[in-house]
């Protein structure tokens, strides 16, 4: 599952952004990355691992809401195929 979030471009500022991915690995586990950034600048990587996928996507659903909450739009989402992520 993938996220693209960004802010509305101000008068002078780059918009900001923030991407949310959350991937199952090779072992079973999921784990969520959260990229947050200026466009065109700086970025930064945070990564969570969790065993369980409901609390994978709870995880993921929060971090969603807590940028929709900041003013971030969503601009580009990517949903799962089937029940397990394959």
């Amino acid at each position: 599952m993938r996220l693209y979030l960004q802010t509305a471009p101000g008068s002078a500022d780059a918009p900001r952004y923030v991407q949310i991915t959350l991937e199952q690995d090779l072992l079973g586990g999921w784990t969520l990355y959260r990229e947050s950034g200026t466009q065109g600048g700086r970025a930064t990587m945070k990564r969570e691992q969790f065993l369980e996928r409901d609390e994978a996507i709870a995880a993921f659903e929060k971090a969603r809401d807590v940028q929709l909450k900041r003013g971030f739009r969503v601009m580009f989402a990517q949903g799962q195929e089937g029940p397990y992520g394959r």
